[in-house]
Order: structure tokens, then C-alpha cells, then sequence
């Protein structure tokens, strides 16, 4: 009909003034927002593929972050166009007129309009308004200026859209990992709120939530001195994301920052790591993001900092491992003739030891599992050394300490006549550097509390190394190519109890 009820202008609007579509399968593509309305609309019997035949578009004014509102025109059966905008309702409220139309709709009650709109935003609702217009001819000047005036408001639409159940898990893993998340919204600020309680984000206290309107009033000194105590940003234009990205920057915070829009851009640029989203996220956020989410769940993010600060742990301990083997070897070389002993080792015991003990439970350290506290500590100063935190010292004072149980070993030997010394001095240093990746799978617990089992990888590594050195020992064919010669029990006994020293000491 030319004129229909309320009810059915606000149903056709939700259709019409829509960009998501139906494919052959039946699934609604698009913005979540504008797949809610489509499905609402077609619920309620207005279909937007039927309805686009007899009310075609007939232009449009595409949806502005600024503006927070979107017009489509359509032509309308009578000859005439209607428009209709969608937007915040606190927007349209100023674009509205307070008198009554030809339609039959109402007049506009601005101040129960807006106790309505922060009813639904106190739930959790997301709120969008619905308005619209009549024109006898489509206007030449299609500008936001000229259209979005003068509008008859239909009325509300609360969505719902609830955090998901793993985001409010993820929140507290980052509290506990000395992460402060922090929401930036263009929802109403009651919205934001309820949102950001079930969360766990938001925290009892007036200087933790702000609107855009409030941050433009301030200066960016005035911002700063407040920054770090804001957890809730609504009602935010993306371009005031690059004025919270500076100023927590500012303050020597280290930003990570999601955004999926074109706006978003400068501030994932400017973020220390800038975060875009795979699903909904432009090419442009995209091209300039650091890491794109592809699934769009921030619990995503949280296990991607775990499985990060996994990563770099066991970095540190393949370097402190091979530093500290390496170190050994270098001191045991160096100082045996300062204290009167022959060279220990043959170029090819060198060349051994590096090939497997440095080779196969270095490469075992890389599938440690995670430490216990790994969410539970504070992030690492982005500039803080590889050695930091005693790995330096370690690898100079395991070193030594390992060419000083090799050495007694040797002397030890020679003292004592055991011909079999240089094939004890051999063993010592392998094994001692076993014992050594044992007892650095952990800064922090030891391998007892650990486990043996939590790395098979690691186990495997250790045993079949063992294996290989024993078989350098005791392999007639090896002894030759070694220069090795079998031990006694004894001799075997007391090899395998010293190189022990450095696990314990460890």
C-alpha cells in the first residue's frame, strides 16, 4: 500500500535499508548487525528479496563511523521515494521532527524515547533507530546535510550481542598475566558498561568509563594523566583510537590494538602490534595490521600470547643450554694445561659431543611444554636482553663448574693409574651435559615436580644419546674410529655418579 501501519514502515525499513543477502543455500552474508535486522524482518513476513521488486534502492548514503548512521533511498509505488536511516538513536533524535505525518505515525517524545533507548542499553541491549522520510522526487543533492533532516522516527531495535563464553575466561587470563584489556566501543556508554561488567573489564569506579564527546573536551596532556585508568571507551569514533593508542604509548605502555574498519587503520598501524579481523576486517585494516585474527575471537588472542611467551621461554632455554655446553667444553679445553694436565679431548670427541649432545635434546627443548605460571607472571620489557635474569651467569658458572668435574675426573684417572682416562674424561663431559638439559627444563620447578614424562621428546633425546655414547665405548669398531676403549663397571659407575653433579647443582 502507499501508506502502511507503523509496524510494517519499521519492518521494511530493517529489509530495505540493509546490505546483507541471502545466497542460493540459504545463508544471510554480512555485517552481524544487518543479518540480525534481515532476519528479523523476514521473520515478521517482510522479506527483502520480495520487497526489493516493488521498492527498488534507488540510492544510498553508505553507513559513517562519524555520522553513526546510514540512508537508503527507494522508490516507492506510488511514484514518490521514501528514505530511510538507520543509526544511533541518540543521532537521530537531532535529525528528527516533532509533529504528526501524513503516515499516521507519532509524534516524537524525545525524553521517553531516550529513557526507552538507556532501559534497552542498561540490559545489554545494542540499540539501533530507525527512521524515515518521504520525498515526491528523488533529491538531486544526495548529501547527509540535505537527506538526513527532518526524519519521522519508526522506532527502536535491540540486538543482542553477547560477549562470547570464552571471552570472559580470556579477560581474567589477562589480568593474571599483567595484561590490562581494555574496550573501545561506538556503543552507548550504558551498553558498553553492562558488556564490560560481565566480562570482568569494567571496575567499580567513575574515572573507568568515558564517551567520545568527554575525550574530544580533553587535552592531550589532560588524557594522559588519566589513560591508564580508563577501561571502557564508548560511543568512540575510530579516530579517537589513535588518541588512545598515543597516549597509553606515552605513558611507556606497550599497545596492542584490534580494529576491523578502513578507520581503524592508522591506529593497528601505530599499535605496537596492531591486530585486524580476518572475518569481518577491510583489506585496508588488514594491509595495515601486524597479525590478522582469523577466527575473530579475542580468546584467540590470549592463546596466542600463551603459546608466545611458551615460544620465547624455550628460546632461552636452547641458549642457555648450548651457551653452557659450549662454555664447558671452551673452559675445560682452556684450562687443563694451566693446571698442568695434557689436552683432554681429541678434535673428534669435540666434534661428537657438539653433533649429538648440543644436536638432539637441544632440538627436544623446542616441544617443552609450557611453564605453570606462564599467564601468571608480567609481560617482559620489550627491551629486555635474551641474558637477562641470570642467563649469562648460568652459562659461565655451570661451564666452569662442569670443566671442573671433568678435570678432576681426569686427574683423578691419571693419579690413579686408570688407562682408560681420556674415555672417562669423554664420557663426563657428554653426560654432564645431559644431566644439564634435565635440570633447565624449568627457571623456576624442578624436574621432580615436573615430571620426567612431560617432554617424551626430550626423554627420548636424552636416552637415545645416552645410548650412542655407550656405544662409543663399548663398539670395537668405534673404539677404533674414537680412539676410545672400553670401561670397567667401576670405571663406568663412577663416570656416570660425577656427571650427576651438575643436575643436582643445577
Amino acid at each position: 500500500n502507499q501508506h502502511l501501519t507503523p509496524h510494517a514502515y519499521l519492518m521494511s525499513a530493517m529489509a530495505l535499508s540493509n546490505d546483507a543477502q541471502a545466497d542460493s543455500a540459504g545463508n544471510v552474508l554480512g555485517d552481524p548487525t544487518e543479518v540480525a535486522l534481515y532476519n528479523m524482518a523476514k521473520e515478521g513476513c517482510f522479506d527483502k528479496k520480495a520487497l526489493e521488486k516493488d521498492f527498488p534502492r534507488a540510492a544510498e548514503i553508505p553507513f559513517d563511523s562519524d555520522r553513526k548512521c546510514m540512508t537508503t533511498f527507494h522508490k516507492w509505488s506510488d511514484g514518490t521515494f521514501i528514505s530511510f536511516t538507520k543509526g544511533a538513536i541518540d543521532v537521530l533524535i537531532d535529525k528528527t521532527i516533532d509533529n504528526f505525518t501524513s503516515d499516521g505515525l507519532n509524534v516524537v517524545d524525545a525524553e521517553e524515547i531516550q529513557r526507552v533507548n538507556e532501559k534497552m542499553s542498561a540490559d545489554g541491549l545494542r540499540v539501533l533507530g530507525m527512521a524515515m522520510r518521504r520525498w515526491h522526487a528523488l533529491p538531486e543533492d544526495i548529501s547527509q546535510e540535505r537527506v538526513e533532516t527532518g526524519l519521522t522516527l519508526l522506532g527502536l531495535v535491540g540486538m543482542m550481542d553477547p560477549p562470547r563464553e570464552e571471552a570472559k575466561e580470556a579477560v581474567q587470563s589477562c589480568k593474571t598475566a599483567g595484561i590490562r584489556p581494555v574496550m573501545i566501543t561506538g556503543d552507548h556508554p550504558l551498553t558498553a558498561k553492562t558488556i564490560a561488567e560481565r566480562l570482568g573489564i569494567f571496575a567499580d569506579d567513575h574515572r573507568t568509563i568515558i564517551t567520545g564527546r568527554e575525550l574530544d573536551r580533553l587535552s592531550q596532556e589532560e588524557f594522559a594523566e588519566m589513560v591508564e585508568h580508563i577501561t571502557v571507551y564508548a560511543r568512540v569514533a575510530p579516530e579517537q583510537k589513535l588518541k588512545i593508542v598515543k597516549a597509553l604509548q606515552d605513558k611507556g605502555q606497550f599497545v596492542a590494538m584490534t580494529g576491523d574498519g578502513v578507520n581503524d587503520a592508522p591506529a593497528l598501524k601505530r599499535a605496537d602490534i596492531g591486530v585486524a579481523m580476518g572475518i569481518t576486517g577491510t583489506d585496508v585494516s588488514k594491509e595495515a595490521a601486524h597479525m590478522i585474527l582469523l577466527d575473530d575471537n579475542f580468546a584467540t588472542i590470549v592463546k596466542a600470547v600463551r603459546e608466545g611467551r611458551k615460544i620465547y621461554d624455550n628460546i632461552r632455554k636452547f641458549i642457555r643450554y648450548l651457551l653452557t655446553t659450549n662454555s664447558g667444553e671452551i673452559w675445560t679445553l682452556f684450562l687443563a694445561p694451566l693446571v698442568g694436565l695434557p689436552i683432554p679431548l681429541l678434535p673428534i670427541h669435540i666434534l661428537w659431543i657438539n653433533l649429538v649432545t648440543d644436536g638432539l635434546p637441544a632440538l627436544a627443548l623446542s616441544v617443552e611444554p609450557a611453564e605453570g605460571d606462564v599467564m601468571n607472571r608480567p609481560p617482559r620489557h620489550p627491551k629486555e636482553s635474551i641474558f637477562a635474569h641470570g642467563l649469562g651467569l648460568h652459562a659461565l658458572w655451570v661451564g666452569l663448574l662442569m670443566a671442573g668435574v671433568t678435570l678432576f675426573v681426569q686427574a683423578w684417572a691419571m693419579k690413579t693409574g686408570h688407562a682408560h682416562w681420556q674415555t672417562m674424561v669423554f664420557t663426563v663431559l657428554c653426560l654432564t651435559q645431559l644431566g644439564h638439559v634435565l635440570a633447565i627444563r624449568s627457571e623456576k620447578e624442578s624436574l621432580f615436580k615436573i615430571g620426567l614424562f612431560s617432554n617424551k621428546y626430550l626423554l627420548g633425546a636424552v636416552i637415545l644419546t645416552f645410548a650412542l655414547q655407550i656405544t662409543t665405548i663399548y663398539s670395537p669398531v668405534l673404539n677404533a674410529i674414537f680412539k676410545t676403549m672400553p670401561l670397567t663397571a667401576n670405571e663406568l659407575l663412577i663416570t656416570i655418579a660425577l656427571s650427576t653433579v651438575i643436575f643436582f647443582a643445577v
